[in-house]
């Protein structure tokens, strides 16, 4: 492995007035040591970075840094400026540059060599040292980490440790869990981490850090986070899997604020936590993110198949949710207007009349039909990304498109982004020289990817998937009578057992994937899953009107606010609740989910929008007997939520606790 930096690539006089012209000195000894092939595309690279965010940190730090395509091999320069140079840092200008170079796909091994200088960027002594260096190689063999300073030893950012106060106190630390990523996740995610780390152990708090950085990310162990008592987000692209920190105190702040007052974020998580807030962060939110590492997909490399494998599928409907919800309404609105005959309308590119209003309706319905085939591909090609990252977004888009080819359906989209990922996955363990490193996620990989996941779905797979979508499609058709019933029942306790999670989003792909080909079968599983999703937040806001006593001020102020939630079929509405109360909430919401879902497809409703609430009603089969249904499941679950909160404020009040009469807003909800 050749050293990230030399002597040559050292000036300890940096005569540069402006970050670019600081940028060019040192590319130019990166081109000069043929590190570099481009210099003013790298330099392109280099501004584009700095656009999205300056490079300055506190302490007269400067680090510009990117990835590029133009850098074969990952490379480091560095620069001291006796005048300072404005690297757009608060504190003023830098006087110690780094330029990291990384290529468009960089090792994981060197990207844990600069992650390890972002981390000792912080420590002071180490700045002081290269301040003070006369020598270039001298200095180049400090950064190397070949001549150490005199530092304490440290813990690596991301394993938090108990601070000898809080075990001499013989009481557990105020516990903390971090994310920190940036753009490139080369430097400011490692630096954010250690900074995060440090505070955290001088101000006695426990810290664990996440670093979602360029070679991928490990998770945070889930009993890790569920100690925690609150969450910092400090990053510049969105976290992934987000999910796994919902209901806990989040403070989400850039990756600079992480770096540069890790104190104050401490501080302001405490207050959250003290208070009680609670983030607002859905199952839905739970995909892979935007990251942008091309081994993303490391972050779950050590658990479970089946944890891993709902991961990934739950990557591919978080996705593709967006496009049901725009392409379906815009579809169920053009029916309102034209009616169902307006789906067989000539293209409105060839005819439309403005003063029609079927055009119109049209025109609405081509429209949403343009979403709605973007289902099976995007659906296929975000279950790749989650397993591997951007590189399998490419053979998961074509294995996707294909299942639409062969009328694989929604079947064929799991299937083929499933193989999309493999096969990524696979290729991406092969061991491949140094020169070919930065094209293997643009070129060769999507590349040689395609074309395998292609001859699968074309010639292997594809037909029998096809047939069993016929199969499945033919089933619901002849759904009726018990059969339907019990599937409703089915469908309904999905829905509401975790209200956005996995079984949720499970039910709702299955609703969703029969209104690519709708029959009257798929259009009743549609309605009753709608109509099961809306239970849980009407419920709950009915309960917080009829019995308020048994509730919280916070939780009846969060009850006005689940009847919007609950008639727009946004079943997140009631997981306060579910959070505060598991065994009280979720049985009573699956009861009346099961009873709405069951009534939903005894009375032969159907619905053709996959989202709305009761805002498509219009669009709906039988709408009063779809809404006596919503009411009874409604009904059901308010009715047994008050019997058992009730029931255990009976026991203390019968026992003449201290205060239980006194003002209810003080009190606190316990799960059993």
């Amino acid at each position: 492995m050749s050293e990230l930096i030399t002597a040559e690539l050292v000036d300890l006089d940096l005569s540069a007035t402006t970050k670019d012209a600081a940028a060019r000195s040192l590319a130019e000894r990166m081109v000069a040591a043929h590190r570099v092939t481009d210099l003013d595309g790298f330099l392109a690279d280099v501004a584009a970075r700095e656009a999205q965010m300056p490079t300055g940190l506190d302490g007269g730090i400067g680090i510009p840094h990117c990835r590029s395509e133009h850098v074969n091999a990952p490379t480091l320069a560095f620069g001291r400026s006796a005048a300072g140079i404005d690297f757009g840092a608060a504190d003023g200008p830098a006087d110690l540059i780094f330029l990291i170079a990384a290529p468009a796909g960089a090792d994981d091994d060197h990207l844990t060599i600069l992650s390890g200088l972002a981390r000792r960027l912080m420590d002071p002594e180490f700045t002081a040292a290269l301040r003070a260096g006369t020598d270039p190689a001298a200095v180049a063999a400090l950064i190397r980490g070949e001549e150490p300073t005199e530092e304490p030893a440290e813990e690596e950012a991301g394993e938090g440790t108990e601070p000898e106060t809080a075990e001499a106190a013989g009481s557990a630390p105020f516990r903390i869990v971090a994310v920190t990523s940036c753009p490139t996740g080369i430097a400011h995610t490692y630096m954010a981490a250690e900074s995060l780390a440090a505070a955290g152990r001088a101000e006695g708090v426990e810290v664990t850090v996440e670093t979602q950085g360029s070679a991928g990310f490990k998770k945070l162990d889930a009993g890790v986070i569920a100690a925690a008592d609150a969450v910092i987000w400090a990053h510049d692209v969105e976290v992934r899997e987000k999910a796994r920190f919902r209901n806990k105190p989040l403070v989400d702040v850039g990756v600079k604020a992480g770096i540069n007052r890790p104190a104050e974020l401490i501080a302001e998580a405490r207050r959250k936590a003290e208070r009680g807030e609670i983030a607002a962060v859905s199952e839905a939110d739970g995909g892979s993110g935007s990251g942008s590492g091309d081994g993303g997909g490391s972050g779950a490399d050590h658990a479970h198949f089946g944890v891993r494998l709902r991961t990934y599928l739950m990557s591919g409907v978080s996705y593709m949710v967006p496009f049901v919800a725009a392409g379906g309404l815009l579809i169920a609105l053009s029916f309102a207007i034209g009616g169902y005959e307006i789906a067989n309308a000539k293209s409105v590119a060839d005819h439309f009349v403005w003063g029609e209003a079927d055009s119109w309706a049209a025109l609405l319905n081509q429209i949403g039909s343009a979403a709605f085939a973007f289902l099976v591909p995007v659906l296929a090609g975000y279950i790749a990304y989650g397993m591997a990252d951007r590189p399998a977004l490419v053979p998961g888009f074509v294995g996707g498109s294909i299942a639409l080819t062969v009328n694989a359906g929604f079947l064929g989209g799991l299937v083929a982004g499933l193989l999309a990922g493999a096969v990524v996955m696979a290729i991406q363990r092969v061991p491949v020289h140094a020169t070919l490193r930065g094209i293997m996620p643009v070129l060769v990989i999507p590349l040689i990817a395609s074309a395998v996941v292609g001859f699968l779905m074309f010639i292997v797979v594809g037909k029998p998937i096809a047939s069993l979508q016929n199969a499945l499609t033919d089933w619901l058709n002849g759904l009726s009578g018990s059969n339907a019933v019990i599937l409703g029942v089915v469908l309904g306790l999905m829905m509401c057992f975790d209200m956005g999670g996995p079984l949720n989003k499970v039910a709702y792909a299955f609703a969703v994937g029969g209104l690519a080909d709708p029959t009257d079968g798929s259009l009743k599983v549609m309605a009753a899953v709608m109509a099961a999703g809306m239970v849980p937040p009407l419920a709950m806001a009915l309960a917080t009107t009829v019995r308020k006593k048994l509730f919280t001020k916070t939780e009846r102020e969060n009850g006005r606010a689940a009847w919007v939630l609950g008639a727009s079929f946004i079943t997140e509405g009631a997981i306060p609740f579910a959070a505060a109360d598991p065994l009280r909430v979720i049985p009573s919401v699956m009861a009346g989910g099961a009873v709405t879902g069951a009534l939903s497809m005894a009375f032969g409703a159907t619905l053709r929008a996959p989202h709305g609430g009761v805002f498509v009603v219009p669009l709906i089969g039988e709408p009063f007997l779809y809404l006596l249904a919503i009411a009874a499941g409604t009904l059901v679950a308010t009715a047994l939520v008050v019997l058992l909160k009730g029931a255990r404020r009976a026991a203390p009040d019968a026992a003449g606790e201290a205060g239980a009469t006194g003002s209810d807003d003080s009190r606190v909800t316990v799960a059993a």
